[in-house]
């Protein structure tokens, strides 16, 4: 089996997935320097799972129109992009808006690096290739507190996103080396309202969420937008149903072997995952 192209897009999953949890240990640190309380801080975090909610349903959409190739090392651009910003963020928008930057990024890189994969890998070899690309997944949520604590203690938190540059430019080069290039297709038209109303329900309702209990906001903003992204769901469950190509299509939950599928990897979650062989 060839492990260049799983290894490749794992290091990418790696850093997507460390990065996500990294600055729970340097909170503190770092709403000491912008001058805003570690709770308000919380916003960073609350739009970097906004971003992936929002432009996950999209990432495959854009890997078939324009290359899935093309599209990752995009997606890896973006999230080093939105980390330089993240640095030398000085106050808190700045540092919200560079985190929702680099949530852009972070929500293309995984769906998108599993379809190169899935394109990739012969079907006999599809699940050692798999398991190459997973492990990252659960190995990066353990080691960013870890590692984020250490850094913040001994060095700056700024080295907390910095750290990501040379990571990703490593990542672009080997991308354009290694990866077979991916002949886009001529997917349907995009389902814009469809991606509006998705992007509105899960924005909302991740945003609302979070933000009730915050004391940066009022508690009625968290409120109407949980209600906005409620409402949103439900136009958009009617929208799918009529809609010939919709951006999410809520018909393959009727499909008996995804069920089954989902059921399994929901179970496998909390077992380790196999080095292969």
């Amino acid at each position: 089996m060839n492990r260049i192209i799983p290894m490749i897009l794992a290091v990418a999953l790696f850093m997507e997935q460390m990065d996500s949890t990294v600055i729970a240990t340097a909170l503190p640190t770092i709403a000491t320097d912008l001058s805003v309380s570690p709770i308000t801080l919380k916003l960073a975090l609350t739009a970097y799972m906004v971003a992936l909610a929002m432009f996950i349903p999209i990432s495959g959409w854009m890997a078939d129109k324009f290359g899935a190739k093309k599209i990752f090392r995009v997606a890896i651009l973006i999230f080093v992009i939105g980390s330089i910003c993240c640095a030398i963020s000085s106050t808190l928008l700045e540092f919200v808006v560079s985190r929702f930057l680099q949530g852009i990024g972070g929500s293309m890189m995984t769906p998108v690096g599993r379809l190169v994969l899935l394109r990739t890998s012969k079907r006999s070899e599809l699940v050692s290739a798999m398991a190459l690309f997973t492990i990252p997944a659960l190995v990066g949520p353990l080691t960013g507190p870890p590692i984020g604590g250490f850094i913040t203690t001994y060095f700056s938190w700024h080295w907390i996103f910095i750290i990501n540059v040379p990571i990703g430019v490593l990542g672009i080069v080997l991308t354009t080396i290694f990866l077979p290039e991916i002949a886009p297709t001529q997917p349907p038209k995009l389902d814009w309202k469809g991606f509006v109303l998705t992007s509105i329900s899960a924005a909302g309702i991740v945003f609302g969420l979070s933000v009730i209990g915050l004391p940066a906001l009022p508690p009625v903003i968290g409120i109407a937008a949980t209600a906005a992204g409620v409402i949103a769901t439900v136009l958009y469950i009617r929208h799918a149903r009529q809609h010939p190509a919709p951006i999410l299509n809520l018909r393959i939950f009727q499909d008996q072997a995804f069920a089954r599928q989902s059921a399994a990897a929901r179970c496998s979650a909390s077992r380790p995952v196999p080095f292969p062989s």
